[in-house]
C-alpha cells in the first residue's frame, strides 16, 4: 500500500524525507510540499506516515484486498507517546489500534561500536562482501567519506 500526501495538510517540514529508507519521499521545490516520487518502490514500512506531525501522509490500499471505501489513518501523539491506527473496512466496520511509540527508553537501543574491533582483511575480502563497491569493502583501509570518494551531500531538508 504505497503512501500519498494530502497537499493541504503538508507544510514541507521534511520529516518524511529524512526517515524514508528507500529515499522516495521528496519536497517539491516550487510548492514546498512532500510527495512520493516512486510509489511502486515504496517499502510499505509506514515510517513517513508515523513521522508526519500533521497527519498529511496516508496509505493507498491495493484493490485486491482493500477496494472501494476503505481507509487507514494514523495519529502520532508525542505528548502521550502513542501511535493510534484507525482502520475502516469497506463494510463499514472500524478498528482502532493503540501502541507506544517505542518500548525502550530513547538511546538505550543504540549499540556502542567504539569497543568493537576493526574488521580484518579476511573479513573485508569474504564472500559476504564480494559484490559490494570497493568503498564499502574498505579495500584501501580506513573508513571512506563522501569527500574522499569525490561525492557531495545531496540537497535536502536541514533542521
Amino acid at each position: 500500500m504505497p503512501t500519498f500526501v494530502y497537499m493541504t495538510r503538508c507544510d514541507g517540514c521534511g520529516h518524511c524525507v529524512d526517515i524514508c529508507p528507500s529515499d522516495i519521499m521528496h519536497i517539491d521545490k516550487k510548492y514546498r510540499r512532500a510527495y512520493n516520487i516512486e510509489p511502486n518502490m515504496c517499502w510499505e514500512c509506514y515510517s513517513c506516515v508515523k513521522a508526519c506531525p500533521h497527519q498529511a501522509i496516508d496509505v493507498r490500499g491495493y484493490a485486491d484486498f482493500a477496494p472501494l471505501g476503505h481507509s487507514v489513518r494514523v495519529l502520532r501523539d508525542e505528548k502521550k507517546g502513542t501511535i493510534a491506527w484507525r482502520v475502516k473496512f469497506r463494510d463499514g466496520r472500524v478498528k482502532n489500534f493503540l501502541s507506544p511509540i517505542t518500548t525502550k527508553p530513547w538511546g538505550s537501543a543504540i549499540p556502542d561500536f567504539r569497543d568493537e574491533a576493526e574488521p580484518s582483511a579476511e573479513m573485508r575480502n569474504s564472500e559476504l562482501l564480494s559484490f559490494e563497491p570497493k568503498y564499502i569493502r574498505m579495500d584501501d583501509g580506513g573508513l571512506h567519506t563522501l569527500e574522499s570518494n569525490g561525492l557531495t551531500l545531496k540537497e535536502g531538508v536541514y533542521y
